[in-house]
C-alpha cells in the first residue's frame, strides 16, 4: 500500500534565495516552491495537482427576538476570492497508465504569480484573510492524500506620502453635569505630527487639557484598533486597545500640558483599507475621565504602514530615487572636538591677498555660466597681522597719567 511506502509528503515555499526564511510575500510577487515526496519503496502514482487560493471570509451570527416566546438566529456570511490558481505537477500518461516512482526523494517545483492588489493576511474574531497552497496526491485504488501550506501576504503601505505625513489635530469640550447641576467645563486639544506610523515608532502627543470643573480629572491616551466585518449590508465591529498611557491627575481649575508625551506603537498588523468585507483601522484617542459624567473623547485617525519614514523627511521620497547620500562620516566625528589650528598656519604671508582675491573672468572660462558661483566679500582683503605679545604702539613717556580722584 502507498501508506507503507510514503514516508513524507510536504510543501516547501521559497522566498528569494533564503530557504529557511518565513513565507511572506508582497502583491505582484512570484511564489515559488516544491512539493516533496519521500518514498520508502517504489510506488504507483496517478497525478499530483496543485491549487493556490487567496480569499477573505467573514461570518457571524446574531440572535433576534420575534415576540415574547419566539427567537431565531440570523447568520451573516460573505467571501471575496482574490485568486484561484490551479496546476498539474504530475499528470497521467496519454494512455492512462500510472507513473511509477522509485524509492527516495522526489521534488516537483511550481511557480505562480500573485495579483497586484491583495489584502494583508489577517485573523480576526469574525473573519480572516488567508493564503495557502494545497497539493493533492491521486493514487490508483486509494484515497487522495492532501497536504496544505499557508503563507503570508503583506500589502505595502508607504507612510512617506503627503496624505500620511500631514499633521492631525483636533479639539473637543464637554460640560460636566450631575443631578442637573452644572459643574463646569472640560476641554482638550491634541495634535500629532503625522497620520502614518509603523510598528515600533513613538508618537509624540502634544495636548492641552483645561479642567474648569470643581473636581479633579485624569487624562489618558490610547491607540485603538477597530476591526470591521461587512456582510449582506450589515457591519460588525470589534474594538480593542493596542496600548495606552495615563497622565497625572489635574486638579480643579488647573491646566495640564503635554509637550510631546511619548506613546510607543507595539508590534501590530498594518491597516487594511482596500478590502470590501474586512477593514482594520487605527486611531489615537485622547480621553479625560470626569467623575460623575461620561468621558470626554477626542479621536485622531492613524494609519499603520509597512514602509517606515524616510530619515530625511517627506521630500526625499522623490529625491532619494535620484541621489544617494553617504553618512559614514558621521561615525568618524570625535566626541571631543580638536583645538582650532593656529592662525599663522592658515594665512602667514602677504600672498594671502593674491590667494583670496577672486579669479579673473578669463581664468574662469565657462564656470560663471554654471548654476551657482559666489564669493564671500569679507575675505577679499588682507588678513589681520600675526599675534604678538610686543605692543607695536607703546605709550609715550610724555603723557601725564590721569588723576583717579578728579
Amino acid at each position: 500500500m502507498i501508506f507503507d511506502r510514503l514516508k513524507r509528503f510536504f510543501i516547501i515555499l521559497e522566498e528569494g534565495t533564503e530557504r529557511d526564511s518565513p513565507a511572506a510575500f508582497s502583491p505582484g510577487q512570484a511564489v515559488s516552491g516544491r512539493a516533496v515526496l519521500e518514498l520508502a519503496a517504489p510506488a504507483r502514482l496517478g497525478a499530483l495537482r496543485l491549487r493556490a487560493v487567496g480569499a477573505a471570509r467573514v461570518h457571524w451570527t446574531e440572535s433576534r427576538s420575534a415576540g415574547s416566546s419566539t427567537a431565531y438566529t440570523q447568520s451573516y456570511s460573505d467571501q471575496v476570492e482574490f485568486f484561484n490558481h490551479r496546476d498539474t505537477l504530475l499528470a497521467p500518461t496519454d494512455n492512462g497508465e500510472v507513473t511509477v516512482l522509485q524509492a527516495g526523494r522526489h521534488e516537483f517545483p511550481f511557480t505562480f504569480q500573485l495579483p497586484e492588489t491583495l489584502a494583508t493576511s489577517f485573523e480576526g474574531k469574525h473573519g480572516s484573510v488567508r493564503y495557502w497552497v494545497k497539493v493533492k496526491l491521486h493514487r490508483p485504488w486509494s484515497t487522495v492524500k492532501k497536504v496544505k501550506k499557508e503563507f503570508t501576504v503583506i500589502e505595502p503601505i508607504d507612510i512617506n506620502t503627503p496624505a500620511l505625513l500631514a499633521p492631525q489635530a483636533g479639539a473637543k469640550e464637554k460640560l460636566a453635569r450631575a443631578w442637573y447641576c452644572n459643574r463646569g467645563q472640560v476641554s482638550v486639544t491634541a495634535k500629532i505630527d503625522r497620520k502614518g506610523y509603523t510598528p515600533g515608532e513613538v508618537i509624540p502627543i502634544f495636548a492641552e487639557i483645561d479642567n474648569c470643573t470643581s473636581r479633579a480629572v485624569v487624562p489618558k491616551a490610547a491607540i485603538i484598533q477597530t476591526q470591521t466585518f461587512i456582510a449582506r449590508g450589515t457591519k460588525k465591529q470589534k474594538k480593542s486597545v493596542v496600548t495606552s498611557i495615563v497622565g497625572d491627575s489635574i486638579a480643579a481649575g488647573k491646566r495640564e500640558v503635554w509637550h510631546g508625551r511619548a506613546l510607543k506603537i507595539p508590534p501590530v498588523g498594518p491597516s487594511i483599507l482596500q478590502c470590501r468585507i474586512i477593514q482594520v483601522e487605527y486611531s489615537l484617542k485622547v480621553c479625560v475621565d470626569i467623575p460623575g459624567t461620561s468621558k470626554l473623547l477626542l479621536e485622531l485617525p492613524l494609519v499603520i504602514g509597512t514602509i517606515p519614514l524616510h530619515p530625511f523627511g517627506s521630500r526625499t521620497s522623490s529625491i532619494s530615487s535620484q541621489y544617494s547620500v553617504n553618512l559614514d562620516w558621521l561615525s568618524s566625528i570625535p566626541e571631543q572636538p580638536e583645538a582650532p589650528p593656529e592662525y599663522s598656519s592658515v594665512v602667514s604671508s602677504p600672498e594671502a591677498e593674491e590667494i583670496l582675491a577672486p579669479p579673473c573672468r578669463s581664468e574662469l572660462g565657462g564656470i560663471l555660466e554654471g548654476p551657482f558661483f559666489a564669493y564671500i566679500q569679507e575675505f577679499r582683503f588682507r588678513p589681520p597681522p600675526l599675534y604678538s605679545e610686543i605692543d607695536p604702539n607703546p605709550p609715550s613717556d610724555n603723557i601725564r597719567p590721569r588723576c583717579m580722584t578728579c
